[in-house]
Protein backbone atom coordinates (compact mmCIF):
# COMPACT_ATOMS: atom_id res chain seq x y z
CA UNK A 1 0.00 0.00 0.00
CA UNK A 2 1.30 3.63 -0.69
CA UNK A 3 0.22 6.60 0.60
CA UNK A 4 0.57 10.39 -0.91
CA UNK A 5 0.62 13.38 1.40
CA UNK A 6 0.10 15.90 -1.37
CA UNK A 7 2.64 19.11 0.09
CA UNK A 8 1.50 22.19 -1.85
CA UNK A 9 0.83 25.81 -0.27
CA UNK A 10 -2.93 25.78 -2.04
CA UNK A 11 -3.54 22.42 -0.34
CA UNK A 12 -2.72 23.83 2.48
CA UNK A 13 -4.10 26.86 2.37
CA UNK A 14 -7.31 25.60 1.60
CA UNK A 15 -7.17 22.21 4.07
CA UNK A 16 -6.64 24.97 6.88
CA UNK A 17 -9.67 27.33 5.99
CA UNK A 18 -11.94 23.97 6.06
CA UNK A 19 -10.54 22.81 9.78
CA UNK A 20 -11.83 26.19 11.08
CA UNK A 21 -14.54 26.67 12.91
CA UNK A 22 -15.96 29.24 12.21
CA UNK A 23 -16.15 28.23 7.96
CA UNK A 24 -19.83 28.13 7.00
CA UNK A 25 -21.64 24.99 5.25
CA UNK A 26 -21.51 27.31 1.94
CA UNK A 27 -17.60 28.14 2.02
CA UNK A 28 -16.62 24.29 3.10
CA UNK A 29 -18.39 22.72 0.16
CA UNK A 30 -16.57 25.33 -2.18
CA UNK A 31 -13.65 24.58 -0.45
CA UNK A 32 -13.87 20.82 -0.39
CA UNK A 33 -14.67 20.99 -4.05
CA UNK A 34 -11.80 22.56 -5.21
CA UNK A 35 -8.95 20.91 -2.68
CA UNK A 36 -10.03 17.52 -4.08
CA UNK A 37 -9.46 18.92 -7.74
CA UNK A 38 -6.20 19.46 -6.32
CA UNK A 39 -5.77 16.10 -4.71
CA UNK A 40 -7.13 14.41 -7.91
CA UNK A 41 -4.85 15.53 -10.31
CA UNK A 42 -1.85 13.63 -7.71
CA UNK A 43 -4.16 11.09 -7.60
CA UNK A 44 -4.77 10.41 -11.21
CA UNK A 45 -0.65 10.58 -12.03
CA UNK A 46 -1.16 6.82 -12.87
CA UNK A 47 -4.05 6.59 -15.12
CA UNK A 48 -4.21 4.55 -17.99
CA UNK A 49 -4.09 6.12 -20.97
CA UNK A 50 -3.39 5.09 -24.74
CA UNK A 51 -1.44 6.74 -27.48
CA UNK A 52 -3.50 8.28 -30.15
CA UNK A 53 -2.29 10.35 -32.90
CA UNK A 54 -5.18 13.53 -33.62
CA UNK A 55 -4.84 15.95 -36.64
CA UNK A 56 -3.76 19.91 -35.33
CA UNK A 57 -4.22 23.08 -38.11
CA UNK A 58 -0.75 22.50 -38.84
CA UNK A 59 0.22 18.51 -38.58
CA UNK A 60 0.41 15.26 -37.20
CA UNK A 61 0.53 15.31 -33.34
CA UNK A 62 1.50 11.92 -30.78
CA UNK A 63 -0.86 12.54 -27.93
CA UNK A 64 -2.47 10.19 -24.94
CA UNK A 65 -6.31 9.31 -24.35
CA UNK A 66 -7.55 7.58 -21.18
CA UNK A 67 -7.94 3.94 -21.69
CA UNK A 68 -11.20 1.86 -21.61
CA UNK A 69 -12.64 0.66 -19.74
CA UNK A 70 -13.43 4.19 -18.21
CA UNK A 71 -12.37 4.73 -14.71
CA UNK A 72 -14.72 4.36 -11.92
CA UNK A 73 -15.52 6.91 -9.19
CA UNK A 74 -17.07 5.87 -5.86
CA UNK A 75 -18.22 8.01 -3.43
CA UNK A 76 -18.99 7.11 0.14
CA UNK A 77 -22.36 8.13 0.99
CA UNK A 78 -22.89 10.72 2.41
CA UNK A 79 -20.09 12.89 3.00
CA UNK A 80 -18.65 11.61 -0.10
CA UNK A 81 -21.08 13.45 -2.38
CA UNK A 82 -19.45 16.58 -1.55
CA UNK A 83 -16.45 15.15 -3.14
CA UNK A 84 -17.99 14.74 -6.12
CA UNK A 85 -17.98 17.14 -8.40
CA UNK A 86 -13.91 18.48 -7.38
CA UNK A 87 -13.02 14.48 -9.06
CA UNK A 88 -15.24 14.50 -11.98
CA UNK A 89 -14.14 18.01 -12.60
CA UNK A 90 -10.91 16.50 -13.73
CA UNK A 91 -11.78 13.38 -15.24
CA UNK A 92 -15.36 14.45 -16.83
CA UNK A 93 -15.79 10.80 -18.79
CA UNK A 94 -15.40 8.88 -15.76
CA UNK A 95 -17.97 6.64 -14.47
CA UNK A 96 -19.65 6.79 -11.07
CA UNK A 97 -20.54 4.43 -8.75
CA UNK A 98 -22.11 5.05 -5.19
CA UNK A 99 -21.76 3.28 -2.11
CA UNK A 100 -23.95 4.01 1.33
CA UNK A 101 -22.00 2.89 4.34
CA UNK A 102 -22.12 4.33 7.90
CA UNK A 103 -19.95 3.34 10.89
CA UNK A 104 -21.32 2.20 13.96
CA UNK A 105 -20.38 4.58 17.05
CA UNK A 106 -20.62 1.96 19.11
CA UNK A 107 -18.48 -0.74 17.32
CA UNK A 108 -16.40 1.98 15.28
CA UNK A 109 -17.51 -0.78 12.35
CA UNK A 110 -18.60 -0.01 8.91
CA UNK A 111 -21.92 -1.24 7.84
CA UNK A 112 -23.50 -1.46 4.21
CA UNK A 113 -26.97 0.03 3.63
CA UNK A 114 -26.41 1.19 -0.05
CA UNK A 115 -24.95 0.00 -3.06
CA UNK A 116 -25.03 1.22 -7.15
CA UNK A 117 -21.92 -0.94 -8.76
CA UNK A 118 -21.48 -2.22 -11.54
CA UNK A 119 -21.54 -6.08 -10.82
CA UNK A 120 -18.58 -7.09 -13.00
CA UNK A 121 -15.36 -4.39 -12.56
CA UNK A 122 -12.71 -6.51 -14.51
CA UNK A 123 -9.96 -3.85 -15.59
CA UNK A 124 -11.18 -1.17 -13.99
CA UNK A 125 -9.06 1.71 -12.03
CA UNK A 126 -11.47 2.61 -8.93
CA UNK A 127 -11.05 6.04 -7.09
CA UNK A 128 -12.99 5.89 -4.05
CA UNK A 129 -14.10 9.57 -2.36
CA UNK A 130 -14.10 9.11 1.31
CA UNK A 131 -13.32 13.04 3.62
CA UNK A 132 -12.09 11.45 6.49
CA UNK A 133 -9.90 8.21 6.99
CA UNK A 134 -9.50 7.84 10.60
CA UNK A 135 -10.24 3.83 11.78
CA UNK A 136 -10.09 2.53 8.20
CA UNK A 137 -12.69 0.42 8.69
CA UNK A 138 -15.08 1.87 6.57
CA UNK A 139 -12.60 2.41 3.33
CA UNK A 140 -11.33 -0.83 3.77
CA UNK A 141 -14.64 -2.26 3.55
CA UNK A 142 -14.85 -0.25 0.22
CA UNK A 143 -11.79 -1.75 -1.44
CA UNK A 144 -12.31 -5.21 -0.05
CA UNK A 145 -16.07 -4.45 -2.02
CA UNK A 146 -14.61 -3.52 -5.30
CA UNK A 147 -11.84 -6.16 -5.67
CA UNK A 148 -14.77 -8.84 -5.00
CA UNK A 149 -15.83 -7.40 -8.28
CA UNK A 150 -12.79 -7.38 -9.81
CA UNK A 151 -11.13 -3.96 -9.61
CA UNK A 152 -7.89 -4.19 -10.54
CA UNK A 153 -6.47 -1.67 -8.46
CA UNK A 154 -7.85 0.97 -6.07
CA UNK A 155 -6.98 5.04 -5.18
CA UNK A 156 -8.72 6.66 -2.28
CA UNK A 157 -8.79 10.10 -2.28
CA UNK A 158 -9.50 11.74 1.75
CA UNK A 159 -8.99 15.31 2.79
CA UNK A 160 -7.25 13.80 6.39
CA UNK A 161 -5.90 10.91 7.38
CA UNK A 162 -5.44 9.29 10.69
CA UNK A 163 -2.27 6.99 11.55
CA UNK A 164 -4.37 4.34 12.79
CA UNK A 165 -6.36 4.42 9.28
CA UNK A 166 -3.38 3.83 7.51
CA UNK A 167 -2.21 1.41 9.81
CA UNK A 168 -5.19 -0.56 9.75
CA UNK A 169 -4.76 -0.22 5.61
CA UNK A 170 -1.83 -1.61 5.25
CA UNK A 171 -2.81 -4.44 8.04
CA UNK A 172 -5.65 -5.43 5.47
CA UNK A 173 -3.84 -4.52 2.08
CA UNK A 174 -0.27 -4.96 2.46
CA UNK A 175 0.54 -7.75 1.06
CA UNK A 176 -1.84 -7.98 -1.53
CA UNK A 177 -0.47 -8.06 -5.34
CA UNK A 178 -3.58 -5.54 -6.05
CA UNK A 179 -2.24 -2.16 -5.65
CA UNK A 180 -4.00 0.19 -2.80
CA UNK A 181 -3.24 4.01 -2.90
CA UNK A 182 -4.29 6.55 -0.52
CA UNK A 183 -4.05 10.46 -1.50
CA UNK A 184 -4.73 12.85 0.97
CA UNK A 185 -3.68 16.54 1.92
CA UNK A 186 -2.66 15.82 5.41
CA UNK A 187 -1.72 13.15 7.99
CA UNK A 188 -3.00 14.43 11.40
CA UNK A 189 -1.34 13.01 15.08
CA UNK A 190 -4.41 10.62 15.96
CA UNK A 191 -7.62 9.70 16.55
CA UNK A 192 -9.79 10.81 20.01
CA UNK A 193 -11.48 7.83 22.02
CA UNK A 194 -14.44 8.40 19.86
CA UNK A 195 -13.11 7.78 16.88
CA UNK A 196 -12.25 11.36 15.62
CA UNK A 197 -9.37 12.72 13.81
CA UNK A 198 -7.45 15.28 15.94
CA UNK A 199 -6.85 18.03 15.02
CA UNK A 200 -9.61 17.00 12.04
CA UNK A 201 -11.82 19.38 11.02
CA UNK A 202 -14.71 17.89 12.57
CA UNK A 203 -17.70 15.75 11.13
CA UNK A 204 -17.17 16.27 7.36
CA UNK A 205 -20.65 15.04 6.22
CA UNK A 206 -22.46 17.74 9.18
CA UNK A 207 -20.12 20.38 8.08
CA UNK A 208 -20.96 20.17 4.44
CA UNK A 209 -24.35 19.49 4.79
CA UNK A 210 -25.63 20.53 7.87
CA UNK A 211 -26.77 18.40 11.08
CA UNK A 212 -29.19 15.48 10.66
Amino acid sequence: MKTLVVEHPLVAHKLTALRDVRTDSPTFRRLADELVTLLAYEATRDVRTVEVTVETPLAPAHGLHLARPAPLVVPILRAGLGMLDGMTRLLPTAEVGFLGMIRDEGTLKAQTYATRLPEDLSGRQCYVLDPMLATGGTLAAAIELLFERGATDVTAICLLAAPEGLAHLDEVFGDDAKPVRVVTAALDERLNEHGFIVPGLGDAGDRLYGVV
